[in-house]
């Protein structure tokens, strides 16, 4: 993440001197650098901030006019996994210190601090404009980003009429971007889940007004399971079920992870782990028995549990403390779910499509971070035996469906 430790951070194990200490500095630096890009918006309009009211129908009519074919018959290529920030919004939130509350700050080292202080000044300007954006598509050969917020912009910590606020600003920047290129984006938007009540609400105007065809959340909220009862979730995934939108399931490191501060392994195997907990609850809870037609996609491959699958299946038939709920096997419900291609490899990539099928597998990017894959169509097209129908599939025909993007 383009994130350091908050400047007021009191946590020993982080070794932070008592003056100005590192931390402070680079998160200084970080403002510093989302105010330039703020200001970088009003001289040269390349950044987007929130929508007008004509752009945000604009957004909304971009449902009809993105095309998957081009005039030869190519198929259109469609990242399903790419963030956007919104300068503006992270400038005006400053004064909450959304650092203190996120754990890929919380559970790193000042090293790792100093590569995400690098990263940020490296790709700052991808993260928050176009042009630059738009020209490493064309590098990449992607025809559309499915475009959905920096992860840090969930603002769960915050009191829920304040969340509701800012999720629908960073929605409405969103709407902006693709008002501007509805040939080249789609957007996905947030919602305060730590309301369910205002999630619901805010679900509603991002697809119906702002035309976004889905939603990322974290897997998480606030360390609570995305299934545990005080949150009343369950209203939100009936609500994206009936809109047929994609819930795109999006980590921030993982909670609890003393074990993990060292190596950036917060996010090599925090963000796996986060995945795979929140896959399992929702499968083992109940939350997709309940809502069948419910469209998750799970990045980065998935996390772990894509790939290890088979153990949770034997732990349901052989104990009935895992059967207390479902009626299927777990790996029936895991496999109505859909998952990007941010795996690496392309023999984990072929047995990922042979697991789940090719129409289940999208491809991904995590552009513009350092951990996303800056080839995916070499990714896709390095996995033996795959068709070409097949390879259109994952490179672009799957998102299309999911995202509702028409001829």
């Amino acid at each position: 993440m383009f994130f350091t430790c908050t400047p007021l951070c009191s946590d020993p194990s982080h070794s932070h001197d008592q003056s100005q200490s590192y931390a402070e500095q680079s998160a200084d630096e970080f403002i510093a650098g989302l105010k330039q890009g703020s200001k970088q918006k009003t001289a040269s309009k390349k950044v987007v901030s929130s929508a007008s009211k004509p752009a945000a129908k604009k957004a909304a009519s971009s449902l009809k006019k993105t095309i998957v074919k081009d005039k030869k018959g190519r198929s259109k290529v469609i990242d399903i996994h790419c963030h956007y920030l919104n300068p503006v919004v992270a400038a005006h939130t400053e004064h909450l210190q959304a650092g203190k509350y996120d754990t890929s700050i919380i559970f790193a080292n000042d090293l790792t601090r100093q590569v995400n202080v690098k990263q940020m000044r490296d790709r700052h300007s991808k993260l928050i404009g176009i042009e630059e954006r738009i020209k490493d598509m064309d590098k990449m050969g992607v025809d559309i980003q499915a475009v959905c917020p920096a992860p840090f912009q969930y603002f769960y910590f915050t009191e829920p009429d304040l969340g509701a606020s800012l999720a629908r600003e960073v929605n409405e920047g969103i709407a902006s971007l693709v008002a501007q290129h509805p040939d080249r984006f789609v957007g996905m938007g947030s919602v305060p889940l730590q309301n369910a009540k205002l999630a619901v609400q805010e679900l509603e105007y991002a697809v119906k007004k702002l035309g976004l065809r889905g939603v990322e959340i974290n897997t998480n909220v606030n360390g609570k399971n995305l299934t545990d009862p005080s949150l009343g979730l369950e209203k939100f995934f009936a609500k994206a079920e009936e809109l047929g939108i994609v819930i795109f399931l999006h980590p921030v490191g993982t909670t609890q992870a003393d074990r993990y501060v060292n190596h950036y392994f917060n996010n090599v195997i925090g963000n796996p782990i986060d995945t795979t907990i929140a896959l399992s609850h929702l499968i083992f809870d109940g939350v997709m028995a309940r809502h069948p037609k419910l469209k998750v996609v799970a990045p980065h491959g998935g996390g772990y549990l894509a790939h290890y699958w088979a153990r949770m299946d034997h732990a349901w038939r052989a104990r009935p403390d895992c059967r207390t709920v479902i009626k299927k096997k777990p790996s029936d419900y895991l496999k109505k779910m859909y998952f990007d291609t941010i795996t690496f490899d392309p023999t984990m990539l072929g047995h990922m499509v042979e697991q789940y099928g090719a129409d289940h597998v999208l491809l991904g990017t995590d552009y513009p971070y350092d951990m996303g894959e800056v080839d995916p169509l070499g990714l896709i097209r390095s996995v033996k035996k795959l068709s070409k129908d097949q390879r259109q599939q994952i490179e672009g025909l799957n998102a299309a469906k999911l995202l509702k993007i028409k001829l």
